[in-house]
């Protein structure tokens, strides 16, 4: 079965770090420059036919293999190639009315940044031109192009050093590694797919199943099978990103006519974006963490349409699509979860949000902020119902009765547990709302 190593590298020496950050450098040109010529060809741009697998990438291959190395030339290109027959295969799906699986429109693969603003350092290396060794002294080693190695005197493969122990050290195979550097936490990562055996079990039952719901406020809710539920709070994350958006507006009105941007400006938009992109990566691992103690090994997660379609405000759009970045949640939330064996698919969740699931009705119930009430008698906190919900909704697995829910709330570093939550006053007011007037344990409360 595929599970996937992950783990920072450290270069051995101030040299070796220019290296590697040329070396990454140029295959995010690379990439640039393939995707720019497809993109032309899909657009009809330029004289272009609509093929978009007619570019050249053999004379960009040759342009660049002196710097990457062949096989990681070639590899940069492969990639890009696979990223738009993705992207076709989603656009069918999407058109296609009888499969719900695609609910938002594709967009055909993005740019890699560029030279002025800073790119996003990112290569691939093939399988069989990379090692390494596991051990006290962990190590990666990685091919370079010889242009590389004459410029730095460098001689053989580059090494660098592995923090940390890998979550499977007995593999039998090993894929193409993906090598990275993290603006966030300021080190290189890399990502490593491997072939364990079948009976390296890892999950406790690894047979649970967890819905999520994406809002506006609350980043996510979460929903398992065991009863589970967990709810990430983002209001003030969004407020810190809201100032950063007005900054950077005010900034731009005071620019002379005929500028578009200043070096302030792309500082504070790479702030803007490291801040969200940390508090995402975290909030994945912190989720994932507990889903896999808990043997869950799917996770449904809505698509973003159907958020749009019931909350179509300025301020919600703003939140959906430029603070939350939907697509690169839910990338960087199927990349983690392979590290723990756990599947990510995308569902609709059409209505889930207005459903009661008391009566069922959609069109009786009001939400107002974190509370949704229908004239039946429920009440109850509107995402962890939503998710709930949308749970009961795409498993055939009964849901077990709903613990109280766990609540988060992001200070800079970690996804931290509120502490006494349940005893503050506002939510003692909530409290009877996890109570049905029947008795039965509702969806949750804040």
């Amino acid at each position: 079965m595929k599970r996937t190593n992950t783990f920072a590298v450290r270069p051995f020496s101030t040299n070796g770090e220019q290296l590697l950050q040329e070396l990454l450098d140029a295959s995010a040109a690379l990439w640039n420059e393939t995707n720019y010529q497809r993109l032309m060809r899909y657009n009809n741009e330029d004289g272009f036919d609509g093929d978009v697998f007619d570019a050249d990438t053999g004379r960009l291959e040759g342009r660049y293999k002196g710097v990457l190395g062949a096989s990681t030339a070639q590899q940069v290109i492969r990639k890009n190639t696979e990223a738009w027959r993705s992207f076709f295969r989603l656009k069918d799906q999407y058109h296609d009315e009888s499969n719900t699986s695609v609910t938002e429109h594709p967009e055909p693969p993005g740019f890699r940044g560029n030279e002025d603003d800073g790119r996003q350092l990112k290569t691939v290396i093939r399988n069989d031109a990379y090692t390494i060794e596991w051990g006290d002294r962990s190590r990666l080693e990685i091919l370079v192009g010889n242009e590389l190695k004459d410029r730095y005197d460098h001689t053989g493969r580059l090494r660098l050093e592995i923090a940390g122990d890998p979550n499977w050290p007995d593999y039998k195979k090993q894929g193409r590694l993906d090598l990275w550097y993290d603006e966030t936490e300021s080190t290189f990562r890399a990502s490593q797919p491997v072939t364990v055996s079948d009976d390296a079990r890892d999950t406790p039952l690894a047979d649970e199943t967890a819905a999520l719901d994406i809002g506006a406020n609350n980043l996510v809710a979460c929903t398992t099978t065991t009863g589970e539920q967990y709810l990430y709070d983002g209001r003030d994350l969004f407020d810190r990103f809201r100032e950063t958006t007005r900054e950077i507006a005010r900034l731009q009105s005071k620019l002379e006519e005929g500028r578009y941007s200043s070096e302030r400006i792309r500082r504070l938009y790479r702030k803007r974006s490291r801040r969200r992109d940390h508090a995402q990566e975290a909030l994945c691992r912190d989720l994932l963490a507990r889903l896999y103690e808990a043997g869950v090994d799917t996770v449904y997660i809505g698509g973003l349409t159907d958020v749009l379609e019931a909350h179509w405000s300025v301020e919600t759009n703003a939140k959906t699509h430029n603070f939350w970045a939907f697509k690169q949640f839910t990338d960087r939330l199927s990349c983690t979860a392979a590290e723990y064996g756990v599947s990510v698919e995308v569902r609709s969740e059409a209505w889930t949000s207005q459903e009661c699931p008391q009566c069922g009705s959609t069109d009786r119930t009001t939400r107002h902020q974190d509370t949704l009430t229908c004239p039946c008698g429920f009440e109850g906190h509107a995402d962890l119902t939503a998710s709930a919900t949308f749970l009961k909704r795409h498993t055939e697995q009964a849901v077990r009765p709903m613990a109280r829910p766990v609540r988060f709330e992001w200070d800079d570093h970690n996804w931290s547990e509120v502490s006494s939550s349940h005893e503050r006053p506002k939510e003692q007011r909530t409290d009877p709302s996890t109570v049905r007037r029947d008795g039965n344990v509702a969806s949750g409360e804040s």
